[in-house]
């Protein structure tokens, strides 16, 4: 593992669990209102946001479309188009005037794209190494009835260009939030997309079947793509995953995640009839049953082969609180990508923060709350005071420290013993020399008797075993 950063999403590094230690699953904290979606051009059906920070600004981009419900049908007060905000610091966030594109008679908007790929127009920074100035930020988009996935590029971020006059991909639905980004892991380029597990979708014939599924691939241009493979969930089981939100963890890139939007159909009944908001959820049910009865929220996943992934059935970020605003198709899809933003409180540790979207169907526009989580937070080995151990499986490291990411109680410790491939105890590196690590911190360092030195056993095959009492261990590194 070198000097890499290991998470304890899946079970990749642990060998045993013993006493009571369990994998626990972390939600999202809601935090403020940050961006109010209310212009006629950007409307009550915004969505597939992206967010990523290029230089020292962050970037956003998201459909603009607008719903009306009128005699059981569903209309479009306009066309799709795909509208841009901006922000120092990933809380406060601007949407600038550009004068690009026309919108009812004015160029006062910022709208940076109109046209194919209007629907899912989701930007990337082009991380491949000898990727060119002028296009070092890419896009896709693209519906099947328009022709597949289409890949765009621009040099500002606000300018953009079809690559090529045709779609890239053919093959599959489409109809969500498409992604691609460079993988520096594997040295190629990922893409993610929506598929149907049966039926036709093709520019001539839409007949889905089946279920909501995501398919992947892999190219080295972004133009020719191969290796065209299902995504697999070991023993989860099936289920409609409306979008993936697949990204590579940027403290650990070797781990992908994703986040998708989990899609239930639930139908009528007397909970969903006590659901806010019934008069517009059977407005919509007029036009489509699931338009009123169907619900959404955030699952939480990963890889680190970029196919089979470990899927956590629980929801990562549920609906939540009812109010007027919430429990209903499309609401909390987050955006693709996360920031890297202050804590509310003085001199406590970065948070990542996560983009939900609230408030679609009806009104003037949507509403995108942010939600925050600790650092590497989204799954610990969670320890009862009781408490228990974990062996991890035989790694070879780079270092001669260990610093591990935890949060325990005052009571609360984890102590780390390193043994031998067979299972021995090295010497002065047991559980009678390791000190109690305790505290709430990214990286606090792990002590024998007070030494830190690892030194002697860097490079050499070794297991690690946690002994952890009313505590929660994130992941660990050597440095």
């Amino acid at each position: 593992m070198g000097k890499r950063r290991e998470l304890f999403v899946d079970e990749y590094l642990v060998d045993t669990l013993e006493g009571d230690l369990s994998y626990r699953l972390h939600a999202p904290q809601a935090q403020e209102l940050v961006i109010r979606q209310d212009k006629p051009w950007e409307g009550n059906a915004s969505s597939y946001h992206t967010v990523f920070k290029d230089g020292d600004t962050y970037r956003m981009y998201y459909r603009g479309h607008d719903f009306t419900l009128e005699g059981g049908r569903l209309g479009f007060t306009h066309g799709e188009c795909t509208c841009y905000a901006e922000s120092k610091d990933g809380i406060h966030w601007e949407k600038p005037e550009l004068g690009l594109f026309e919108f009812d008679g004015s160029k006062k908007n910022n709208i940076v794209w109109m046209g194919a790929g209007s629907h899912n127009f989701s930007p990337f920074v082009d991380e491949r190494p000898d990727c060119p100035e002028d296009e070092r930020l890419k896009a896709t988009g693209g519906l099947a009835h328009n022709g597949g996935m289409r890949v765009f590029k621009s040099a500002d971020g606000t300018k953009w260009e079809q690559v090529g006059e045709q779609a890239v991909i053919t093959e599959g639905a489409f109809d969500s939030a498409n992604i691609a980004f460079w993988d520096k892991a594997l040295g190629k380029y990922r893409t993610y997309f929506r598929v149907f597990t049966a039926g036709t979708t093709t520019a001539k014939i839409w007949k889905p079947a089946g279920i909501r599924a995501i398919r992947t691939a892999t190219s080295d241009d972004l133009v020719n793509w191969t290796d065209f493979e299902d995504l697999t969930y070991g023993d989860s089981p099936p289920q409609q995953m409306y979008t993936n939100n697949v990204v590579s963890y940027s403290r650990a890139p070797h781990i992908l995640m994703g986040f998708p939007m989990r899609y239930v159909e639930r139908g009528w009944s007397p909970s969903m009839k006590a659901l806010p908001d019934l008069e517009n959820r059977e407005l919509r049910s007029q036009a489509s049953l699931r338009y009123g009865t169907a619900l959404t929220e955030t699952q939480f996943m990963t890889s680190r082969d970029g196919v089979a992934f470990t899927r956590w059935d629980e929801a990562f970020l549920r609906p939540g609180v009812e109010r007027k605003d919430s429990w209903y198709y499309g609401h909390n899809n987050v955006a693709w990508n996360m920031a890297l933003t202050s804590s509310r409180f003085e001199d406590a540790e970065d948070e990542l923060s996560f983009y939900a979207e609230a408030g679609g169907w009806h009104g003037s526009g949507k509403t995108l709350t942010r939600h925050t989580l600790r650092q590497d937070g989204f799954v610990s080995i969670h320890s009862t005071l009781k408490g228990g151990r974990l062996t991890t499986r035989p790694i070879t490291f780079s270092g001669s420290e260990l610093e591990l990411n935890l949060s325990t109680s005052a009571i609360g410790y984890v102590k780390v013993e390193c043994l031998t491939p067979a299972g021995a105890v090295i010497d002065t590196f047991g559980i009678e020399q390791a000190d109690e690590t305790f505290g709430d911190a990214l990286d606090r360092k792990v002590t024998w008797e007070e030494r830190t030195g690892l030194k002697k056993l860097s490079g050499k095959p070794i297991r690690l075993r946690f002994t952890l009492s009313d505590a929660d261990l994130y992941s660990f590194r050597f440095v």
